[in-house]
């Protein structure tokens, strides 16, 4: 997949030079070039083939073979017949032409497989060595081109070949680096930077080759040409990327139109890029394959991810082969088809192997120079891995193509001669040759040489375990199968005999991780997350979680993963932005939002937040008993388990208030789920039965689109939350409901509903009363600097509350903080409807001081309330006449069936032992009612 990369690079198409046709070109066929495709991905299998298990990169194989064919072809006058006419017509063909055909999808393919969160996190570092490092290079190279170099080269052309051989395609070391186990931190780095150097050095080489032609700028030119050019790339391959993927929501379970649709992008946004609007289309690829593995990998379901990676391998796999065998052909047409570099400068191979050395040491002085930053940004460096860094600098086919455009312009240029193209083709193809068979093939020895390529102590443990646990299942399966009723016993001494990686166990099975140290905590949380973020792709796959979600919990356990050595498992850090309400949904609330719009968001965000907490719950139990079932008990198992189990505490927390308060959105998030998967059974049963015989290919597919007809509606039309309306809500409401309907329809038309996020302030203790508030779902809890609820053990008001009324009642400011204290869905009534509706009917009067009391004994005396029940509180208070309470020196005249009698009835069976009183007050008798005095009244 990375070869892909180096290989389209690698693609060095040539352009004959006067006209296309020279004699022999001329009388070739042109099917004669469907050979050369042939012959030259036989020769690509075959290398693999050989070369699997081996150090070498297949990919330096394949560029010795091309120089062979080219030298066969262009050195020797047997020729090759079809074959070299094939070659003749691949090399004839112009470099801009084949960049543009095998550039893009390899391009694609290499970004798109990288993982998004160690871009994110190595950002910095690829930056740095694709930014400024390509210029300290070009700049190194360039200078040594023009003071040590007896070519007599200006400036600008010096910098030219500078630039283009600042172009590093380290691709075959990065498919080395993987197959070592390397770290993938490294090879982030090294790829990271070979994709953007590839963009930024053909930025240097459009710049330095404009000057070569004679155009001239000056710094601001420059400065703004290099915006551009950068700039604007990043924004096309931004908005193809945003246009694409919103394309790909509208296709359902079609993936070969997937797949399509990210080839062809891949090839509008380079063309767009490099030819309609004059910016690098390198860089404008790479921004989309970036794009792509951020927010687009949990597009594609299990079988479509699959066909979608086999895909983009077989298109890499297809662009190496034929771009490094061509760039061998061009290497050995250029070194063949020139002799006059070596008639005029006979010293060309010992300035190649000088220019080598100096190309080396450029790498060296750019890694020096940014080390100190290397190793502060992202994951850090060390200096082993700065020394992998520098010694997988090589370089590759763009260098090699944009030296091959050099030449071609040189043909007819007077600000070049024909013999300085030939000298840039020459020393690039010497150079990509050099790094490609010199560094490419040594790799391995300086990787075995720093000790990079052995496995740690921790994986060696495991992987003695595993293959003990392999041994047992073996059994288990022997047992299994080892006797049939057809063909009795098998002989397990020759089962055993083949399989040989089980017969090399030596000693006793060792659990991996005995001693608790910060390496097996770290391994041990690893595997763990590892095996949440699993879980994540499984519900995936089976519709528990949306695209958009499992985006959030993928980045989650990435960032937990990096974390694994510091601290804790803490996954659930990362999301708990997701679960909560930002702040601007305080600003959606406001009165310029209609309130449907809001009510529509809030619920759409209560709801991702439902299956935020519900998958994370679900994958960290799947992964503990995967964990237990796969390492059993020890100490250090234990500590990673209860880890995982106190990070979910707050998800089930949030869960249990949801349910509390909102039901409806669980039961809505669960019947999707459970539809969902009702119907994928119906189509693995209708498919099962297909495979089994018992249904035609005509039968299945019949039934098979009718389920996938309606899982389509699922996906587009999925259940909903429904609120109800106010009407049905009004009248369920304990006060409303209980008013008559000649006093409640006025207050209908006039109630407001709204929806309130959590830790929204309803009222504040001590402002004036502007209506009343009526709870429908959700808990609003209250705070108070003046009574104190250290006595309640749930101060909070939920669904049926009336708050504010009774200081509507009464006139005076509110006594208390009112606060929500989970998404609330409530009604708001206006004081003077409320004074209008107490004038109106005495009956009305006694019912709402009736209703006011409740809240005040939630407040004052909040024992009794949560020992009694509402409709217990409420018979009580309709029994007790008027009374005047004489508190901290105020008089209070309680009308009709209101407090007075409530305190008496609620306060006398406490005593001071009850911890009650810290100031004494005196209940004072109105109008011939009973009173006691020196009454408990702490809680006022």
């Amino acid at each position: 997949m990375e070869e892909v990369k180096e290989n389209l690079y690698a693609l060095p198409l040539r352009m004959l030079e006067e006209s296309s046709g020279s004699s022999s070109s001329s009388s070739s066929d042109p099917v004669d070039a469907v050979i050369f495709v042939g012959i030259s991905l036989v020769l690509g299998i075959a290398s693999r083939h050989l070369l699997r298990g081996t150090r070498v990169p297949y990919t330096v194989a394949l560029l010795i073979i091309g120089i062979g064919l080219g030298s066969l072809e262009y050195g020797t006058s047997h020729k090759l017949g079809k074959i070299g006419d094939g070659i003749r017509l691949w090399n004839s063909i112009d470099p801009d032409l084949l960049l543009a055909v095998f550039l893009p999808a390899l391009l694609f393919e290499s970004a798109f497989s990288m993982e998004v969160h160690q871009i994110k996190r190595c950002m910095a570092q690829m930056l740095l060595l694709a930014g400024p490092g390509v210029l300290i290079s070009t700049c190194c190279l360039g200078s040594a081109l023009k003071l040590i170099f007896p070519y007599e080269w200006n400036w600008t052309t010096s910098l030219l070949l500078g630039g283009l051989l600042s172009a590093t395609d380290p691709v075959a070391v990065v498919a080395l680096l993987k197959e070592l186990g390397a770290s993938k931190k490294l090879s982030t780095i090294i790829e990271g930077e070979s994709l953007m150097n590839d963009g930024t050095a053909i930025v240097v080489y459009q710049l330095f080759y404009k000057m070569v032609l004679g155009q001239s700028f000056n710094w601001v030119a420059i400065i703004e040409f290099l915006a551009k050019v950068s700039l604007g790339a990043v924004g096309i391959g931004i908005a193809f990327g945003i246009a694409s993927v919103l394309w790909l929501r509208f296709i359902f379970n079609d993936t070969v139109i997937e797949i399509a649709l990210t080839l062809a992008v891949s090839y509008i946004a380079y063309f767009t890029a490099q030819e309609g609007v004059d910016v690098s289309g390198v860089l404008a690829v790479m921004t989309l394959g970036m794009f792509y593995a951020a927010v687009a990998k949990t597009a594609f379901k299990a079988d479509g991810q699959q066909s979608l990676h086999h895909f983009w391998e077989m298109v890499a796999y297809i662009a190496n082969t034929l771009i490094f065998i061509l760039s061998g052909v061009v290497i050995a047409e250029g070194v063949l088809g020139n002799d006059k570099i070596f008639q005029n400068h006979g010293y060309s191979w010992g300035y190649l192997i000088l220019l080598y050395i100096f190309v080396q040491i450029s790498r060296c002085i750019v890694v020096g120079a940014l080390y100190p930053f290397l190793r502060y940004f992202g994951y850090g460096l060390d200096l082993k891995e700065a020394a992998i860094l520098i010694w997988s600098g090589l370089r590759g086919a763009v260098a090699l193509s944009l030296s091959l455009s050099v030449k071609h312009t040189s043909d007819s240029s007077l600000n070049l001669s024909s013999e300085t193209g030939s000298l840039f083709v020459f020393f690039t193809g010497g150079i990509v040759f050099l790094t490609l068979t010199v560094n490419g093939s040594t790799t391995q020895f300086i990787l075995h040489f720093l000790d990079m390529d052995k496995l740690s102590a921790a994986k060696k443990r495991i992987l003695d375990y595993t293959k003990y646990e392999m041994l047992n299942k073996a059994l288990e399966a022997f047992e299994d199968l080892g006797d049939d009723e057809e063909l009795g016993p098998a002989d397990w001494p020759t089962v055993k005999r083949y399989i040989a990686s089980l017969n090399n166990l030596e000693g006793d099975r060792v659990h991996p991780h005995i001693a608790l140290d910060p390496t097996n905590l770290k391994d041990i949380r690893i595997r763990l997350l590892n095996g949440v973020q699993s879980a994540y792709w499984g519900m995936l796959d089976e519709g528990r979680i949306t695209q958009s979600t499992a985006n959030l919990l993928m980045q989650s356990v990435d960032e937990a993963i990096d974390a694994a050595s510091d601290e804790p498992l803490c996954d659930w850090k990362g999301l708990k932005s997701n679960v909560h309400f930002p702040n601007y949904y305080k600003f959606i609330q406001t009165s310029m939002f209609p309130q449907k719009l809001v009510t529509y968001f809030t619920v759409e965000r209560l709801e991702s937040a439902c299956c935020v907490c519900a998958a994370f719950l679900r994958a960290h139990r799947i992964a503990r008993r995967q964990l237990h079932d796969f390492i059993g008990d020890s100490p250090i198992a234990s500590v990673v388990i209860t880890e995982s189990e106190a990070e979910g505490e707050e998800a089930r927390k949030f869960l249990e208030d949801v349910h509390i308060t909102f039901p409806q959105v669980l039961r809505v998030v669960k019947t999707r789920q459970v539809t969902y998967s009702v119907l994928n059974h119906l189509i693995d049963y209708i498919q099962n039965l297909e495979k089994v015989g018992l249904l035609e290919e005509k039968e299945m597919l019949h039934l098979h689109d009718a389920v996938q007809t309606d899982l389509k509606k699922l996906l587009r039309n999925p259940p909903l939350v429904k609120i109800p309306k106010i009407t049905d809500l009004i009248s369920v409401h304990p006060l409303l409901g209980a008013l008559p309907s000649t006093a409640r329809k006025p207050l209908e038309a006039s109630t407001k509903e709204t929806m309130k996020t959590r830790g929204v302030t309803l009222y504040k203790e001590g402002s004036k009363p502007k209506g009343i508030w009526l709870i429908s779902n959700g808990v609003v809890k209250w705070t108070s600097k003046t009574i104190r609820n250290k006595h309640s053990l749930h101060p909070t008001f939920t669904h049926g509350s009336t708050l504010g009324l009774y200081e509507v009642l009464i006139g005076k400011p509110h006594m208390c903080d009112m606060i929500t204290d989970s998404v609330v869905l409530c009604f708001f009534i206006e004081s003077d409807r409320i004074l209008s509706l107490l004038r109106s009917d005495p009956a009305v009067e006694d019912f709402l001081w009736q209703e006011s009391a409740i809240v005040l004994a939630k407040l004052m005396v909040p024992q009794i309330f949560e020992k009694m029940g509402l409709q217990d509180l409420r018979a009580l208070i309709a029994e007790r006449s008027m009374m005047t309470i004489y508190i901290r020196g105020e008089t209070i005249e309680v009308p009709h069936q209101s407090i007075g009698f409530l305190l008496e009835g609620f306060i006398k069976p406490f005593s001071v032992q009850d911890e009650l009183i810290t100031s004494p007050a005196v209940l004072l008798p109105s109008h011939g009612n009973q009173s006691f005095q020196n009454a408990d009244t702490s809680a006022l």
